[in-house]
């Protein structure tokens, strides 16, 4: 990550970089002035400035005193990037202080950090008095990274700037962090921005049902942690569950409504998380089997395969498409997420000849050498297509991309990277060095999995936050620098495998600090000056 400093003047206070609860060194000069970053449009500051003073772009040049120590900079999950010291008071919430706007579009963003601290909203307004915290759209912000923001703590005001709404909404989060972890918001500048753009979480409501009040409260947390996805996976062998018009009988009895859900997807549209839903296919689809075993999968021998629909049977395709149709316009995000992994038929050591009507529509779809992994490859790309109507970015498992298949998968389609003990296990370099854009999921850092079926074990946030970063795919060995720009960003996943293993008020109890490490690594992956212990220390200490 480059950074792009102009030599400041002697005397003014040196830029200072944060860490984790701001377990660093600051070494600063005494001045007069302030040098800022910029953040680019990767989130890697680019080009400084200095002096000035204009409150909405948060550049701004304090005069010199001896009655205040020079400030240190906040301690906050994720660490901010940048903190420039400055000398003076700080700033706290105090009575008769308000929240106001530049912009109407940040109505949403100024009227809950006014209820969070205890503000008035007092809406659009062009005059900012001592004590008030201002919200506002910098000007001059094309091409800058959207999710990045100013945060400057002046005169006894503050003013949280930025590109886009993302951007301000995350320096409303650094505020609700500074005041509730230290009463005061420290006087300063902060320049901060996320190194990736995808910070997830990903829940199996399929295997286990949740509550939506279990949902709604996971939501709160990840933004105000600054996570910017929630993917959820409610399509498996064991259930269903969400409710359904066009195919009610494929719905589980434990399930959430669709108002529910809307309730869900605007709270989390609110902190800017886009919720991404997952109809896993054409493996892990035994809850639709069950209500129509008319597309199961079965092999030569008639033997039903478990999970797996026969993707040669035309029903199956439009079962699962209207599905994907419908929950359209229940999840307005941008994402989707078609799964593809764990089809069985690939799992064997000879398909064609177990499953004899696959072999036999492949060859009818691409000539006598066509195979199985053709043919489902094929259906991953139609199912891609389909999504893609609704101007939805495809999503898949890294095992749902298949080397022994001549169809290549759409290039569009990201490669959810979890594995590599899957058959005919691929490298992540193979997708990086084919050009695909990948998520990080490793399943050896990110995956708490009920029970610890198999291999599994529960993962700790220590270990995540000490030795994995977005560059580790696979394994705990990182990828060359070189295809930084290529992994979006990661996911920490909840599978139920063993639903009864633990309750839900103990599955977000087990989650709390690795949510906590890997947006930490997401948002800053250099390694974090603060120990565990001191970051531990932290989060207990801001709730």
């Amino acid at each position: 990550m480059s950074k792009h400093r102009r030599r400041a003047p002697a005397r003014k206070p040196r830029r200072t970089r944060a860490v984790v609860g701001g377990a660093f060194a600051a070494t600063v000069a005494l001045g007069i002035g302030l040098a800022l970053w910029s953040f680019g449009g990767d989130g890697s500051p680019a080009g400084a400035a200095s002096g000035g003073s204009d409150a909405s772009s948060g550049s701004v040049s304090p005069g010199p005193t001896r009655t205040y120590p020079l400030s240190q900079a906040p301690r906050t999950i994720p660490a901010v990037r940048s903190h420039t010291a400055a000398r003076g008071p700080g700033w706290r919430p105090e009575p008769g202080a308000r929240v106001v706007v530049s912009d109407a579009s940040l109505a949403d963003e100024g009227k809950l950090i006014a209820s969070e601290l205890g503000l008035a909203y007092s809406g659009r307004r062009g005059d900012v008095r001592p004590g008030d915290v201002r919200l506002a759209l910098a000007e001059g912000g094309e091409g800058r990274n959207p999710e990045s923001y100013t945060l400057t703590v002046r005169d006894g005001r503050v003013t949280i700037s930025g590109p886009a709404d993302a951007g301000v909404f995350y320096g409303t989060r650094t505020l609700k962090q500074e005041v509730h972890g230290g009463g005061t918001a420290p006087e300063g500048v902060v320049e901060d921005a996320p190194a990736k753009s995808r910070r997830g979480f990903m829940l199996d409501i399929a295997r286990k049902p949740f509550t939506a009040d279990w949902l709604e409260d996971r939501i709160r947390e990840l933004g105000d942690l600054k996570f910017n996805e929630l993917g959820l996976h409610f399509s498996d062998d064991q259930g269903f569950r969400i409710e359904s018009d066009t195919h009610p009988e494929v719905v589980s009895p434990d399930h959430l409504t669709k108002a529910e859900v809307k309730r869900m997807v605007d709270l989390a549209a609110s902190r800017h998380i886009t919720v991404v839903p997952e109809i896993d296919s054409p493996g892990h689809l035994g809850a639709v089997i069950a209500a129509h075993p008319e597309v199961q999968l079965r092999d030569a021998q008639g033997v039903a395969t478990r999970g797996a629909i026969d993707i040669s049977e035309p029903r199956s395709a439009a079962i699962v498409d209207d599905l994907l149709d419908e929950y359209a316009g229940l999840f307005p995000g941008g994402l989707w997420h078609l799964g593809g992994d764990e089809y069985q038929a690939l799992t064997v050591r000879d398909p064609e000849a177990s499953y004899p009507q696959l072999a036999a529509a492949a060859r009818k779809a691409h000539g006598s050498g066509g195979n199985v992994a053709d043919l489902t490859t094929d259906w991953l790309n139609d199912r891609a297509a389909t999504v893609r109507e609704h101007a939805r970015a495809p999503r898949a498992w890294n095992d749902g991309f298949f080397r022994s298949s001549s169809v290549p998968p759409a290039q569009d389609i990201e490669v959810a990277y979890w594995t590599g003990k899957e058959y005919g296990a691929r490298q992540p370099l193979e997708y990086l060095g084919a050009g695909r854009k990948v998520l990080n999921y490793n399943d050896e850092f990110l995956y708490y999995v009920l029970g610890e079926p198999q291999t599994f074990v529960y993962p700790t946030g220590r270990r995540i936050y000490e030795q994995w970063t977005p560059r580790v795919l696979r394994g705990t060995e990182a990828v060359p620098a070189r295809y930084d720009a290529q992994i979006l960003g990661g996911s920490f996943a909840v599978w139920c495998d063993l639903a009864n293993s633990q309750t839900q008020d103990q599955v977000a109890a087990g989650i709390r600090m690795p949510l906590r490490a890997t947006v930490q690594k997401l948002w800053d992956p250099d390694d974090p000056a603060m120990s565990w212990a001191e970051f531990k220390e932290l989060a207990a200490k801001l709730g």
